[in-house]
């Protein structure tokens, strides 16, 4: 018998289609993935500006304008995790599938089993929206990862405008890290979890695509998941 937090789906056929990721979830993750791209790319330059043109720096203005998209691609990436945030609340069940709900028993088997069939190579039965593994990472390192992130490189964006709205409301980070150059530290190194998640992330997810069939890959763009009978949906956030 299925628990309350995950019910096998019923149809009057062997397979279907739902739409399962509406349009601010999709927009906010190709936001996120354009975003966290240049963001990383224009960060290990400002690190290591090894391309940097002869001549003096005002001529050129390279550094200029690297740190000039480097906040810009910053601003795009906070203003899409607002509406990631808001739409978690106001979206459909699926925009609040894979929360990791520790506080319950049902999670913590969904973990095991669908660790098992990761381990087994098995299909089983299939989330229609992200599962407890799925939804554990991007807690790490979407959620946890992106909003440190966030907030220390607009700590270290605010020593730019000493008394402005950023130094007041982030400012104190710098201090409790110690300083400009160990806040940098931290956000420079921790940039580099987003490599971890990239890598992890495309691996299970065209793994997934290929084991599962459920055209995970292309509801990214369209929406729409398919699903055999049996897979399982998920109930209300509040249940």
């Amino acid at each position: 018998m299925a628990s309350s937090a995950y019910r096998p789906l019923e149809t009057s056929c062997n397979y279907g289609r739902k739409y399962v990721w509406e349009l601010p979830v999709r927009v906010s993750h190709w936001v996120n993935v354009i975003s966290v791209t240049m963001l990383f790319a224009t960060g290990l330059y400002i690190s290591a500006p090894i391309l940097a043109p002869n001549g003096e720096p005002y001529q050129h203005f390279v550094m200029g304008r690297v740190r000039q998209l480097h906040f810009v691609f910053g601003y795009l990436l906070l203003f899409s995790f607002l509406l990631r945030v808001y739409w978690f609340y106001v979206g459909n069940n699926y925009a609040r599938s894979g929360f990791p709900r520790v506080w319950r028993a049902e999670w913590w088997r969904d973990v095991r089993d669908q660790g098992l069939q990761y381990l087994r190579l098995d299909r089983g039965h299939v989330h229609l929206g992200h599962n407890a593994i799925a939804g554990l990472t991007y807690t790490i390192f979407v959620i946890f990862l992106g909003w440190f992130q966030i907030l220390t490189g607009l700590a270290l964006y605010s020593e730019s405008n000493p008394g402005g709205f950023w130094d007041k409301m982030v400012g104190w980070m710098v201090p409790l890290f110690g300083g400009s150059f160990p806040l940098r530290m931290w956000h420079h190194t921790a940039a580099w979890g987003f490599v971890v998640f990239l890598i992890l992330h495309l691996y299970i997810v065209l793994y997934d695509d290929r084991q599962y069939k459920n055209g995970l890959i292309s509801s990214m763009l369209a929406g729409f998941k398919f699903y055999e009978r049996d897979d399982l949906d998920h109930d209300r956030w509040i249940s």
